[in-house]
């Protein structure tokens, strides 16, 4: 008797959506929405400076679809901690409301954006780069790569059968200064992968970035017979730059400065967190006077030419403290975002007109490194992961076609150009538009940004980790304090540290709102008896229990 022969069909995956809100056909402002049978997580929350428009107003992404399409992300995950990756967290993060995943230092900076804000920051998960977790519909594996910022991660994407890479940032350094290089081995691991969403901002260049120890070597020898101040500008998170400018201005036995408040509050993170911990103990400006030209160097924010950042105000001699003289030198350790260039020419010509000399890449090839791959790093990670198709993002126009032609080159498929808005769907074999939203950029002005919230203007904030005792009132502290304070007087972490855990063993508290306000009190009279500071104090309790 013949056997019925039974065919089973298998099963038809489910489509994966991609909706970017930010980062196509421009550069920042990336914000990522992907969702799985009508669960949703968002990938980076930024913004971008507008240096076309007055005011230079920041311009955040519109995320108003998603309640009239009743789209509520259950996780917000950063890859690091760029401006341009987390810097809207404080205006959009209230109207989501999830948790927001990030490793330490860029959680460090999310915290400083709510607590800005005047906002909670109980919702912050910690990871290490490397660790694994679950995300709303998602099993998200994070790898470590090399960014010019440390901490930067590109996330590995798994549900039902589909897996999509997210590279985030990256770039391959066989020598960062900083954290460890992209290891080959953790991308071979997960080959090949179904869709990748690549960075596509060098994709146009070809081959390799340069290396952030090749900038350190620049830098050194740049300094080398200047008699004059020297200003450096670049950008305050990169660390590795940082470390790198403190480690030639030893040499040189010159005495750091920091303009900028950005500068100064990137720089004492860095040194929480481990990465700074050879850095020279910087000189307050208002010493600087004291001490010959030569024998100063200062640390900037403003290389783009931001009109309020410091390197601004100095250039028009508006600073209240410093002031560039004829045999000064400025160098620009960082490139012009596409856009600023009208605004970094006008600084340059202001310093020149001071009698400045300016050193830039335009002159003096080396003072720096990009943080994004070139095309033959493209190549390289590409023959790592296998991917059978990509997705261009984090980029302009011009930028993510130099990537897909790239992609053609290496056999990878290519379905279209992203754009912002776009409402794609992922069946597993191709990309297709579903729908075009319709978007309108919310532009926020940097002058209504001036007038902080009243409880934290002028305030010391400290930043306490702590771990709640079992079927208990009583909590402990498990981590370092973190202190932002605008108070002039030097604040000892060790000694206030063990004042912190002292207090913490006499108080009760049933939830960590009530505890923060308890210890508030506490740390203003502290403050008070030991610096002779009147300061309030804001107390940003973080519940870090496992």
């Amino acid at each position: 008797m013949a056997q019925t022969r039974v065919h089973i069909r298998p099963r038809r995956r489910s489509e994966l959506e991609i909706i970017p809100l930010g980062g196509c056909g421009e550069i920042g402002m990336n914000l990522t929405l992907y969702g799985f049978e009508s669960r949703w997580i968002i990938v980076d929350c930024g913004m971008t400076i507008r240096q076309d428009l007055p005011d230079t107003p920041l311009q955040l992404p519109d995320i108003e679809a998603l309640a009239e399409r009743d789209i509520h992300p259950e996780a917000l995950i950063l890859t690091h901690g760029h401006e341009d990756h987390l810097g809207a967290l404080g205006w959009l993060w209230p109207r989501l409301g999830c948790p927001i995943h990030a490793t330490p230092l860029a959680a460090g900076l999310a915290r400083q954006k709510l607590v800005e804000k005047g906002l909670a920051t109980g919702a912050l998960r910690v990871f290490q780069p490397g660790d694994a977790f679950e995300a709303g519909p998602f099993s998200i594996t994070t790898m470590a790569v090399t960014h010019s910022i440390p901490e930067s991660v590109s996330l590995l994407l798994e549900v039902d059968r589909h897996r999509v890479l997210h590279t985030g940032d990256w770039k391959l350094d066989p020598e960062p200064l900083i954290g460890p290089a992209t290891r080959q081995d953790d991308f071979t691991a997960i080959a090949p992968v179904d869709l990748l969403v690549g960075d596509s901002t060098n994709a146009h260049t070809e081959g390799w970035s340069r290396s952030e120890s090749e900038v350190a070597g620049t830098l050194a020898q740049a300094l080398e017979g200047l008699e004059g101040r020297v200003v450096i500008s670049c950008f305050a998170s990169n660390l590795a730059r940082i470390r790198a400018i403190g480690r030639a201005a030893t040499r040189q036995h010159r005495r750091i400065a920091l303009l900028g408040r950005a500068m100064e509050k990137m720089v004492r993170l860095g040194r929480e967190l481990g990465y700074l911990d050879d850095f020279p103990e910087p000189v307050p400006l208002s010493d600087i006077g004291y001490l010959p030209r030569k024998e100063i160097l200062l640390l900037a924010t403003g290389s783009q030419g931001e009109p309020r950042a410091a390197l601004s105000r100095l250039a028009i001699n508006q600073h209240p403290v410093v002031e560039i003289e004829h045999g000064d030198c400025v160098l620009f350790s960082s490139r012009t975002i596409p856009g600023n260039e009208e605004a970094v020419e006008r600084l340059k010509h202001a310093f020149r007109r001071q009698g400045a000399s300016v050193l830039s890449e335009d002159n003096l090839a080396g003072l720096h490194a990009s943080g994004h791959p070139a095309r033959e790093e493209l190549r390289r990670l590409y023959g790592w992961l296998r991917p059978r198709h990509l997705l261009p993002v984090h980029g302009e126009q011009a930028h993510q076609q130099a990537h897909a032609s790239l992609a053609k080159e290496l056999g990878i498929g290519i379905d279209l150009l992203p754009q912002n808005g776009q409402h794609i769907q992922w069946n597993g074999k191709r990309l297709q538009l579903a729908e075009q939203w319709t978007l309108s950029p919310q532009l926020v002005s940097q002058r209504r940004r001036q007038h902080r919230d009243d409880r934290r203007h002028d305030a010391t904030v400290l930043v306490v980790p702590v771990s709640r005792e079992p079927d208990s009132e009583r909590w402990t502290r498990i981590g370092r304090l973190m202190i932002d304070s605008s108070i002039d007087a030097f604040i000892d972490e060790r000694t206030l540290g063990d004042w912190v855990d002292r207090t913490l063993e006499a108080l009760e508290a049933p939830s960590t709102n009530e505890l923060s306000h308890r210890l508030e009190e506490h740390a203003t009279h502290w403050l008070q008896e030991h610096l002779r500071h009147s300061s309030k104090v804001v107390v940003d309790v973080v519940d870090a229990t496992p």
